[in-house]
C-alpha cells in the first residue's frame, strides 16, 4: 500500500508538472491589454524578437520561449513584419504566427495629396520605410523609368484607393501596387475618352488634379474642365489659381494676387502655355472620370457665383466674365463688411 501511495503521489507530481508546463506553452500567457504591435524589422534576429517582447511585458520570461523556438527552429528562421499580439493568446500561437510569418495586413489610404513629399509621409507612418528612403525613391529618375513616369508625372500612378499591404513591403513594391492599379484604372473605355479629348491619361490625370483643386461641386467639374480644355484648343493659357499656389508650396493661400502671378515656375500656368508639367494634387476618380466625360462647351471663364453656394458661373465671351465676376466680387466685398459690422 505505501509503494502504491508513493506511485500515486509520484504520478500526481507528473501530472501537475505536465499540466504546468502546458498551461505554459498552450495556456493563455501572453499579456497585451494595450494592444501593441510586434515589429520585426528587416534583418531582425532572434534576441531582437526576445528583447522587444520583454520590453513590452508581452512574455515575462524567455524559458518557455526558447523551448518552443528551438523546437520549431525559429531562431534561424525570423521573418520581419508587423504582428497582431492579442491578450491572452497561448505561447504556443504566438510562436506558431512569427514562424510561419503571418502579418497583419496593412492598408495605404490614398485621398488627396498634393506632393510627392506627402506621399512619402503617408507611406512612412504606415510601413517600415522611412520618409526619406521615401523620397529618395521618389525623387530618383532611374528607379521611377521602369514605371514610364519622372519625378513630375510620378503622382500619375497614384489612383485615390485603399491599398493593403504587409508592413514590411519595400517602397519600389509599394509603388509597384500603385502602378499595377493605374494600368488597370486606365481601361479601354477610358483611354478611348482621352483620345476623344485629344489627351494623353497622364494629361487627363493633370488636367482632373486642377479641376480637384478649383470646384468641390461635382456636377460644375466637367464645366470646369470644359474651360481648360477649350483653352488647351485654342492655344490660350490656363490661368489657374491652383496651380500658383501649387508652383509657390503655399497652400494656406486663400486668394491669388496680382503679384503671385509673376512666381516663376514651370507650374505656373498663368506664365506658361499648355498644361504643367505635372500634377497639382491627386484627383478622385469622379474627378478624373469628369474631365473625361466633360461636355463639349464653348466657355473660356469661370467664377465663383455671387450665391456663395459653391457652384460657378460660366462664360463664353470675356465681357459676359467680367459681369459675372464683377456681380461675385461685390457680393463678397459686401460679405466682408457686414461681417466686419458685426464684430
Amino acid at each position: 500500500m505505501k509503494i502504491k501511495k508513493i506511485l500515486l503521489f509520484l504520478l500526481l507530481i507528473i501530472f501537475l508538472i505536465g499540466a504546468w508546463c502546458a498551461w505554459n506553452v498552450f495556456g493563455p500567457s501572453i499579456h497585451n491589454p494595450e494592444k501593441k504591435f510586434l515589429y520585426i524589422r528587416t534583418g531582425g534576429n532572434y534576441q531582437n524578437v526576445k528583447d522587444s517582447l520583454q520590453k513590452n511585458n508581452i512574455i515575462t520570461g524567455d524559458f518557455w520561449f526558447d523551448k518552443i523556438a528551438n523546437y520549431i527552429d525559429y531562431p534561424q528562421n525570423v521573418k520581419a513584419g508587423k504582428y497582431k499580439i492579442s491578450d491572452g493568446m497561448s505561447l504556443y500561437h504566438l510562436m506558431k504566427m512569427l514562424r510561419s510569418g503571418k502579418q497583419v495586413p496593412v492598408n495605404l489610404v490614398i485621398t488627396k495629396l498634393r506632393t510627392r513629399e506627402d506621399l512619402a509621409k503617408r507611406i512612412a507612418t504606415r510601413f517600415e520605410v522611412d520618409s526619406t528612403s521615401a523620397m529618395h525613391f521618389l525623387d530618383n529618375e532611374e528607379s521611377l523609368q521602369r514605371f514610364n513616369v519622372d519625378t513630375n508625372t510620378v503622382m500619375t500612378d497614384v489612383i485615390p484607393n485603399t491599398y493593403t499591404y504587409t508592413w514590411n513591403t519595400s517602397m519600389e513594391n509599394i509603388f509597384s501596387k500603385l502602378y499595377d492599379e493605374s494600368k488597370r484604372f486606365w481601361n479601354p473605355e477610358r483611354l478611348q475618352k482621352a483620345d476623344r479629348l485629344k489627351l494623353t491619361p497622364k494629361e487627363v490625370y493633370t488636367l482632373a488634379s486642377i479641376v480637384e483643386e478649383e470646384t468641390n461641386e461635382q456636377d460644375d467639374k466637367g464645366k470646369v474642365a470644359s474651360v481648360y480644355i477649350n483653352r488647351l484648343r485654342k492655344g490660350m493659357k490656363l490661368a489657374a489659381d491652383p496651380t500658383v499656389k501649387f508652383a509657390m508650396k503655399d497652400f494656406a493661400l486663400k486668394r491669388i494676387y496680382h503679384k503671385h502671378l509673376a512666381f516663376v515656375s514651370p507650374y505656373n500656368t498663368y506664365l506658361n502655355t499648355g498644361l504643367p508639367p505635372g500634377p497639382i494634387c491627386t484627383p478622385s476618380i469622379k474627378t478624373i472620370d469628369a474631365v473625361l466625360d466633360a461636355p463639349e462647351t464653348d466657355y473660356l471663364f469661370f467664377v465663383a457665383r455671387a450665391d456663395f453656394s459653391g457652384h460657378s458661373n460660366f462664360a463664353s465671351t470675356y465681357s459676359q466674365h467680367q459681369v459675372n465676376a464683377k456681380a461675385y466680387q461685390q457680393a463678397l466685398d459686401s460679405l466682408i463688411k457686414a461681417k466686419q459690422q458685426n464684430q
